[in-house]
């Protein structure tokens, strides 16, 4: 049981905010030592302890060597930093401008301007805090100004600004990926169609709710429609970012490059668009290179402790017994469908996506192949479902990075409470997702 307690007590440690890769790996040291004491009792020395906790560890260097050479890894950085040079190069902005000037004079127009918004910055940058405080900068004002109601105005800005967990380039797809040993490219493609689905329901929820609610989400006035200018500016300022986007994804799906080599043509592009918007300077390309390695550094650095974490259990055998009790429940697949997804989710109040990749996946993964589930269907659910975590508080991310730009009027109950729709689209997708595969291309 050494396995399962130590589980338990690095969420206890995760959740009263002690930092992740300290908490997997003083915690891997601590029940190691523990493991082998109990595993050599009652013939106990301290090089008998020694010699055990050094076969136990035996294969971390190689360990590490090998996540620093994954291929597949190496397209984190790249795509980060082209989201940050994109986010820099005031991208948001305008293609806010632009949706305003499309879609401002109908009722909840601006709403769906914002998912739109979301859906491309999604696609281009992947970066979930760089899109929702640009668009709570930009898209909040507007709306509280023409008397949006604040919970529908919070909870799209939170709830477009996730959509990069799901749209690729999508950093969790990733390393789901490397999680899975699938393919990235077809990750990619297997995630079109339910994050494209829950765009949909996002604005199918927005124009109902402005159907219902005339006041919570009325249609600007004309001046202010067409304020920003006409159809061509518009299309001037959605076509530049459209054509990264389709160079980048273009190229992975039909197997012209790598999700890396795309990635680095990603890269390129996102400073060729800055300088097009006359946003590129030395100062950009350094800040965002030293932002990128930061936000590398601390995905690695997860990743090392989880490895660290994941030998510990293993070794301590709690492995088996997850698998055992999982594969013998009733109703086997369904019931495990249900188990893990629940897991997830209510992890996801507490922990990021990456400690639930690396440590919660890998538990999960024996048995859903030993059930026999589709891996490819299987990590675009766990991806769908890693997605809430961004809004579920009380530690939801997009929660903090919208609270952090919000006027004094908007309370932190108003986001709360803007973002339970959304939640509960995203697990309504999620179920259709598990239900009804076919619908989105899975056998």
């Amino acid at each position: 049981m050494i396995g399962i307690v130590m589980f338990f007590a690095a969420l206890i440690l995760l959740s009263i905010g002690y930092p992740v890769a300290f908490t997997f790996g003083s915690v891997s040291i601590f029940f190691g030592i523990l493991a082998a004491i109990i595993e050599l009792m009652p013939d106990l020395s301290v090089a008998a302890i020694s010699k055990e906790f050094y076969q136990m560890f035996s294969m971390m260097p190689f360990r590490v060597y090998s996540i620093m050479n994954n291929t597949i890894l190496m397209a984190i950085p790249l795509f980060i930093f082209m989201g940050i040079v994109l986010q820099k190069s005031a991208l948001a902005e305008k293609l806010l401008e632009a949706m305003g000037t499309l879609f401002g004079r109908i009722r909840g127009g601006v709403a769906v301007s914002t998912v739109l918004v979301g859906t491309m910055l999604a696609a281009s940058t992947g970066v979930v805090g760089a899109s929702v405080v640009a668009m709570g900068v930009i898209s909040l004002p507007v709306m509280l100004k023409y008397g949006y109601s604040k919970k529908l105005a919070t909870g799209t800005i939170c709830a477009s600004g996730t959509l990069g967990q799901i749209i690729p380039p999508s950093i969790v797809l990733i390393i789901l990926g490397d999680v899975f040993q699938l393919p990235v490219g077809d990750l990619f493609q297997a995630a079109v169609w339910p994050g494209l689905t829950l765009v949909v329901f996002y604005i199918i929820y927005i124009l109902i709710w402005a159907v219902i609610k005339k006041d919570a989400a009325p249609a600007l006035p004309v001046s202010e429609g067409t304020r920003t200018g006409n159809l061509t500016k518009a299309l001037l300022a959605i076509v530049p970012p459209m054509t990264l986007i389709v160079l980048v994804l273009g190229s992975i799906f039909a197997g012209i490059a790598t999700p890396t080599e795309s990635a680095s043509v990603g890269s390129i592009g996102a400073m060729i668009l800055a300088a097009m918007y006359r946003k590129l300077s030395w100062r950009i390309v350094e800040d965002s290179a030293l932002e990128t390695v930061k936000i590398t550094a601390m995905v690695f650095a997860i990743l090392i402790g989880a490895t660290a974490f994941s030998m510990v259990f293993v070794y301590s055998g709690a492995d088996y017994i997850v698998e055992d009790v999982l594969t013998n429940l009733p109703g086997q697949k369904w019931t495990f469908l249900f188990l893990a997804m629940l897991t997830i989710f209510v992890l996801g109040f507490f922990i990021d996506f990456i400690e639930i990749s690396y440590i919660v996946v890998p538990i999960l993964l024996p048995i859903a192949h030993i059930i026999g589930l589709d891996p490819l269907w299987f990590a675009i659910l766990i991806a769908m479902n890693l997605q809430t975590s961004f809004l579920t508080p009380p530690f939801g991310f997009s929660l903090f990075y919208l609270k952090g730009v919000c006027p004094p009027e908007v309370r932190t109950v108003d986001l709360y409470k803007g973002v339970l729709p959304f939640i509960f689209i995203q697990a309504l997708v999620l179920m259709s997702l598990a239900i009804f595969p076919d619908l989105y291309g899975f056998k």
